[in-house]
This record gives structure tokens, C-alpha cells and sequence, in this order.
């Protein structure tokens, strides 16, 4: 796994070993992913809530993203996001949290983040609707932020006061990103 462009370009970034640990986002889904979102990124606050690697929000950082907020309950998880950041040379551009992602959505009160993603353990759905129900009654998402959303579900996720803009299937892996910009605000 590595950094695919951008400042941090190549860096080979470290995981956690085993699987049941955490699910690394493959790179194949990981390009698809930003070649979406790859022009909304410059200047933009991320939040990788379900960090595991760090692996995104450094790819948005290293693409032009100006801050990221990286959480994760896992201690041994957010060992590696730290290595990883300043392995990428990201560090001073990240805060990087060790707590459950439902105490960092409410710790990050008046936080506006542009670009957010989510990919909670598969077969935690839950998890996923609720970050994104907490994400809006929160406010905190800036205007026209970009939601992305991993999962192992055939159908869009889908919430309050979000869009669907785009739903993707890459193998077993299945990306929507939503939106909460008007549809004519939309390039």
C-alpha cells in the first residue's frame, strides 16, 4: 500500500497485520475513489473517521488537501497513522485521534469538513448511518462537502440532508459518495 500522487507520491505506508484488524481500502478502489473527488480536494478539511492506516486522508493530504482530522479506537491503529504521517512527511498537517468515532463527531463541534470518509468495519451498517446522521445533525459538514461512504452493501447508503451523487461497485467492495451541494451547484 502506498501513496498513489501528489507531495508523498510512492510512499509505502504500514497496516496493521491481519485482517480482522482492519480492511485497508485496495488501491484500485483507492484511485477510483480520488479520480472522483480529485479536483475537490486542493485546500479542503478532511475527516477519516474510521482511519485505520491513515492510507486516505494522507492520499488527500498529499493531493492538496490543507488539513486532515484521522480517528480510530483501535491504540495499535493509531500507532501506525502516526508512523505513517510522518513517514509521508503529512504529520504537521494532521490531528489524529484515539477514540470511538462517535466522542470525535461530538468533540469536533464547530469543525467544518469538506471531504469525509467512512468505512467502518463491514457488517457494521450501523455504524455507517449513524457517523453520517451524526455528521449532519452536527453541522458538521461545510458547504458542498463530499461524503464517501465504504461498504459490503449492494445498495446506496443513503441519508438526511445527503445525496446520492455517484454509486460505484468495484468487486466486492461497493463506494457511494454523497453530497450535501444543491444539484445545480454541481459541475
Amino acid at each position: 500500500m502506498r501513496i498513489i500522487t501528489g507531495s508523498a507520491r510512492g510512499t509505502k505506508l504500514e497496516t496493521l497485520a491481519g485482517e480482522d484488524v482492519t480492511r485497508p481500502t485496495v488501491e484500485r478502489v483507492k484511485e477510483a475513489i480520488f479520480s472522483m473527488i480529485n479536483f475537490e480536494l486542493e485546500g479542503r478539511e478532511v475527516l477519516d473517521l474510521f482511519g485505520g492506516s491513515g492510507q486516505m486522508a494522507l492520499e488527500a493530504l498529499s493531493r492538496g488537501a490543507a488539513k486532515a482530522t484521522i480517528c480510530d479506537s483501535s491504540r495499535d491503529a493509531v500507532a501506525v497513522i502516526k508512523r505513517n504521517a510522518q513517514k509521508t512527511k503529512l504529520y504537521e498537517k494532521t490531528k489524529i485521534l484515539s477514540s470511538d468515532y462517535k466522542a470525535a463527531l461530538n468533540g469536533a463541534k464547530g469543525e467544518k469538513f469538506g471531504i469525509v470518509f467512512l468505512d467502518p468495519p463491514y457488517g457494521e451498517y450501523e455504524m455507517l448511518t449513524d457517523a453520517l446522521d451524526r455528521l449532519v445533525r452536527l453541522d458538521l459538514l461545510g458547504n458542498c462537502a463530499v461524503v464517501i461512504c465504504e461498504s459490503d452493501r449492494k445498495e446506496p447508503v443513503e441519508a438526511n440532508g445527503l445525496r446520492v451523487r455517484r454509486f460505484s461497485r468495484y468487486g466486492k467492495v461497493y463506494i457511494t459518495v454523497l453530497t450535501n451541494a444543491p444539484e445545480d451547484e454541481e459541475e
